[in-house]
């Protein structure tokens, strides 16, 4: 009860004391206080309420900002995978068009001009000639007895005539010319067709080389596209050739490429031993500020050589001598008072190391052949072996074989056919080569005279077969079946074959025009060889067939 009582008065006194009018009167003024902070929370309140909106619209407007830049790199994306699609699409049909495109152009040229009947294998003659009459054998044998066989006797006085007359131009060329100084030059060796026996159309032309070699104490080091470094498909089949001291080292000695100091010097290469300045190599026929063997050089050289040599002993004959080309350094002709005349070449040539191959200083060629990358570039030529392989299979084929009558009328007729229509861009050189090919891959029985006619198709139909493949690879490059008796440098066997045909993939025009020039010829063929056949009797006629291609 106290508790109850005491909790009432304290109610009644706190009322009491919180009564207004017991507070002062300066503390009137709480209404209008209260008035004012009411107005104030209702201005944090609005400016609040707007500070939401402009946060809401900032986050609207980043979140379209960041919905818009991720459409916009889906559409990256997706425009990169079409454009990767397209590329890929697009280098694919590049490639489609270009293989069909090379397949049409091939197969265009390809085409025989007679489009019936079944396409025939690459190893037999083309659809356009099944209806040319090949020559049989009687008249085969009577047009190379009448036209070739009677030119043998005229080649061999040639020869003759033109050796002795070689070997005293050289000799006298070796007088005059200063032996401390001036190049070394040794014996002519003939080579080509003249010396194989089957050249068969005039005027007969015979072929010398001649090795020249530099002063003492200088040699020759020479550098072919098959020694290791890297040629281009342009250079491969020749070489450069670097004019050195003999006791110098090919790879250089270290005083080259170490300073010694003034006063230390170098036990291999003395003051008095030390190499000609550059522009005295000019003097060793090298190209300028350089020590490479030039061309250029070499055919100045040589033919004021030979016209000084020509000035001590012309007067001992009775003809004239003067150069016929001036494109080639050797390329002589003999004038006699009668008006007839002799023409033959003597070209300089450089031996490479110790072999028969050589480094030819200027080379017969073609309109279909490259120009030289430079006059430091020098072409091999295998000629030599080339001749001494004809020789050595010669021995171990049947008695009067007929390689060498295949290859004489094969070239009797190109060089006929040629002289109607214009030249091509097959020589006389890509005829052999076919001839070498096959004297390898056929048995020596196969040889026999009585299978001239055989053997005359097979030439030309592996002839036609590697212009339609464009490839026509040298006999030695790259031959690993090159007999062991002849001595052949490794080096080349083991090189990559060289296409003697590759200029006709480069020239397109100058194909066309070899394989038209090549389809004539084969349609001329019975033509042109009957043209020089004496009369056969009919009684020899009868039993003959005529094989078509």
């Amino acid at each position: 009860m106290p508790v109850g009582i005491f909790r009432v008065c304290l109610v009644v006194i706190t009322a009491i004391v919180n009564h207004p009018l017991l507070f002062p009167k300066e503390n009137g003024t709480v209404p209008e206080n209260t008035e004012e902070i009411i107005r104030k929370m209702k201005e944090r309140e609005e400016s609040l309420r707007l500070e939401k909106l402009r946060l809401e619209q900032e986050i609207a407007h980043q979140e379209a900002t960041q919905k818009a830049l991720e459409k916009a790199a889906e559409v990256v994306e997706e425009s990169k995978e079409e454009k990767v699609r397209w590329d890929m699409w697009t280098a694919l049909s590049m490639v489609i068009f270009l293989l069909i495109e090379l397949w049409r152009q091939d197969f265009q040229e390809g085409m025989w001009q007679d489009t019936g009947g079944e396409e025939d294998d690459m190893a037999v003659l083309g659809k356009a000639f099944k209806g040319v009459a090949f020559p049989d054998k009687a008249v085969l044998a009577s047009f190379y007895e009448k036209r070739i066989l009677g030119t043998t006797g005229d080649m061999a006085r040639m020869r003759e005539m033109v050796e002795g007359f070689a070997d005293d131009l050289l000799e006298a060329l070796r007088s005059v010319c200063n032996r401390d100084a001036d190049m070394e030059v040794e014996d002519c060796m003939g080579v080509g067709s003249m010396y194989e026996n089957w050249r068969v159309r005039k005027p007969f032309v015979c072929d010398l080389i001649v090795p020249f070699a530099p002063p003492e104490p200088y040699c020759f080091r020479s550098q072919t596209w098959c020694s290791g470094d890297s040629f281009p498909p342009d250079e491969q089949g020749y070489g450069t050739i670097k004019v050195c001291r003999a006791d110098e080292d090919v790879t250089g000695c270290i005083c080259d490429k170490t300073k010694l100091g003034e006063d230390m010097l170098c036990l291999l290469h003395s003051q008095a031993n030390t190499t000609r300045p550059s522009s005295e190599m000019e003097d060793l026929l090298c190209f300028k500020n350089t020590q490479y063997l030039d061309a250029d050089q070499v055919m100045k050289w040589f033919q004021i050589a030979v016209t000084k040599a020509w000035n001590r002993i012309s007067h001992k004959y009775e003809f004239d001598l003067s150069f016929s080309l001036l494109d080639s350094p050797g390329a002589l002709k003999i004038k006699f008072r009668s008006g007839k005349s002799i023409a033959f070449n003597l070209t300089p040539v450089v031996q490479y190391e110790n072999s028969d191959v050589y480094f030819i200083s200027h080379f017969p060629r073609s309109g279909l052949a490259a120009d030289l990358p430079s006059s430091t570039h020098w072409f091999l030529t295998f000629a030599v072996y080339e001749r001494r392989f004809i020789q050595l299979v010669s021995k171990m084929l049947p008695a009067n074989a007929c390689h060498v009558s295949c290859l004489q009328i094969l070239s009797f007729l190109h060089g006929k056919q040629c002289s109607l229509t214009g030249p091509s861009g097959l020589t006389n050189y890509h005829l052999k080569t076919v001839m070498l090919h096959l004297l390898q891959a056929s048995p020596s029985q196969d040889w026999a005279p009585e299978k001239l006619e055989a053997r005359l198709q097979d030439m030309l139909k592996f002839l036609e077969k590697c212009l339609h493949e464009k490839k026509l690879y040298h006999f030695f490059i790259g031959n690993r079946k090159v007999p062991a008796e002849l001595g052949f440098p490794v080096i080349f066997q083991r090189a990559e074959p060289l296409n003697l045909f590759r200029p006709f993939v480069l020239h397109r025009d100058v194909y066309r025009k070899t394989v038209d020039t090549f389809h004539e010829m084969l349609r001329n063929m019975s033509a042109l060889i009957n043209e020089y056949t004496v009369h056969i009797p009919l009684a020899h006629t009868n039993g003959i067939h005529k094989e078509s291609l």
